[in-house]
């Protein structure tokens, strides 16, 4: 990301880190929380504020199992132009309607303020801490644009034409493919020809995110959620079939799609990443394993190119008093396998095993950087209990929960309100198996990947309903339960309530 950060760029953050610094004082952590489409972004918000503020089993989180943990409240948050995260309305679908919330479609920011003891005796004689934990939602999606601020239009054409060209995403870009055959670059600038373009080019993106492709690689992330700038020019405009380094032809249909595209990268990309992604002090990503399992090999290696190019837009970096003023840097990176609660607790290492495949390459230039990176398999809500079940004489271990309506095994399709026990099956201890297995799909013609699909990677997981809420003896609701959600607060907050 060097090549888009100019001096000026470097020097407006620094302005705005002072300022924030003199304004809001050392005691402030903004964290980043990300994902790509249903990775389940808002419910970690939801159950990490909640956790806090009613006194959640959080054992591994240090500062709330010593006692040093005083409160946790909700705070006005510092950005007036900057949407509230719904805090209180996400809690109601998850505690009384058993609903999970809506997926994240705009940024939106929470603070809460922790108090505490310091476990430092020389410390605590100033008197009790405090942390102002700035929680910064924002659709995944949008990271993966921040890659655009390195491409020109033509060569951005380019690899998303070849993308869709791919076996297993042709046929979901065929509406779009054949539009584009009729379209002659270089002649006269129409509106209604873009229009069009557009509007099959996004359907191809969103036929290309639903569940049964389940694929990340889905940029411009505005296409699929596009909110006031729905109909702008800004989004109305779609690659060509052109080569990277072709100069458009003045006032051509080709130009006009340029001209756009840097409107696009100006004013939508580019703000962003100025004003939310350059002051985040710690990152966690989300990430869907298993709704990337269910789809196939080239969900998976999909995902694997999404997290690389999500991992090149962070700032990495060691944290120091002087780092935090004049260039804020993330100097803590979780990457979170998330729907741990899907699988047995002993397929737990095996599931943040895949992960750390994945982001393997990308973690090491974070870490080599200065940034502390680390995974693991969590659930932010737990959905399921552990059971055991036997077949076929033999014991297996397993999960019992709720699936959602409509969840469907071996032709029954579930109502919403029955529990069942599963046996999910065993995820491979070697994830290098499952990744030659995505290599061979890759490589085979398209009728023989699609039966390879269904031999070797046709894992399939099924989704709970959210769990019933515990009551205490005098009738309030317990907090969420959760699979090392306090793993998560101690890596990415530990060490500030110290």
């Amino acid at each position: 990301m060097a090549s888009i950060i100019t001096l000026a760029d470097e020097a407006r953050y620094a302005f705005d880190n002072l300022l924030e610094g003199v304004l809001g004082g050392p005691s402030t952590l903004r964290l980043g929380v990300t994902g790509l489409s249903r990775a389940g972004k808002t419910v970690f918000i939801t159950a990490l504020v909640h956790n806090l503020i009613h006194g959640g089993r959080l054992p591994l989180f240090d500062a709330y199992a010593s006692g040093r943990l005083a409160g946790a409240k909700l705070q006005p948050q510092p950005d007036d132009a900057v949407p509230r995260f719904d805090y209180e309305s996400h809690v109601r679908n998850l505690v009384d309607a058993r609903i999970w919330p809506r997926s994240t479609r705009r940024i939106s920011e929470l603070r809460v303020t922790l108090e505490y003891e310091s476990a430092s005796t020389w410390k605590r004689t100033f008197g009790p801490g405090r942390l102002d934990l700035d929680i910064v939602d924002y659709p995944g999606e949008w990271l993966l644009d921040l890659a655009l601020l390195n491409k020109s239009y033509g060569e951005w054409s380019a690899e998303a034409v070849a993308m869709s060209r791919e076996p297993h995403r042709q046929e979901l870009a065929a509406e779009w493919h054949h539009r584009l055959q009729g379209v002659d670059p270089d002649a006269p600038a129409d509106e209604l020809k873009a229009q069009e373009l557009a509007g099959t080019f996004t359907s191809y993106l969103r036929a290309a995110r639903a569940d049964e492709y389940a694929l990340s690689m889905l940029p411009p992330g505005r296409f699929l959620m596009p909110g006031d700038l729905e109909g702008s020019p800004a989004l109305t405009f779609s690659p060509l079939d052109l080569s990277p380094d072709r100069e458009p032809v003045q006032d051509s249909l080709a130009a006009m799609m340029a001209r756009r595209y840097e409107s696009y990268r100006t004013h939508v990309v580019k703000p962003f990443f100025r004003n939310h992604f350059a002051r985040l002090d710690r990152q966690i990503v989300l990430v869907d394993m298993l709704a990337a399992l269910n789809a196939g090999p080239a969900a998976l290696r999909d995902l694997e190119q999404a997290l690389a190019d999500v991992l090149a837009c962070f700032r990495p970096g060691r944290a120091s008093w002087l780092t935090s003023i004049l260039s804020r840097r993330i100097d803590k990176i979780l990457f979170a396998a998330t729907k741990a609660d899907h699988v047995h607790r002993s397929d737990h290492d095996n599931l943040g095993a895949l992960l750390a495949r994945l982001t393997d390459k990308a973690a090491k230039r974070a870490e080599f950087a200065g940034a502390e990176v680390r995974v693991m398999p969590m659930a932010a809500v737990r959905a399921t209990r552990e059971v055991t079940v036997t077949r076929g004489g033999r014991k297996l271990p397993a999960i019992a929960g709720v699936p959602l309506e409509g969840e469907e095994v071996a032709g029954e399709v579930y109502d919403g309100a029955s529990e069942i026990a599963l046996f999910p099956g065993d995820l491979p201890k070697d994830p290098e198996s499952i990744f030659e297995a995505a290599r061979q799909f890759q490589s085979k013609p398209r009728d023989l990947a699609e039966e390879a699909h269904d031999d070797t990677l046709a894992l399939r997981y099924l989704r709970f309903r959210p769990p019933r809420v515990e009551r205490s003896e005098t009738g309030l609701k317990l907090s969420l339960p959760h699979i090392r959600l306090d793993q998560a607060l101690q890596f990415l907050v530990g060490d500030r309530l110290q």
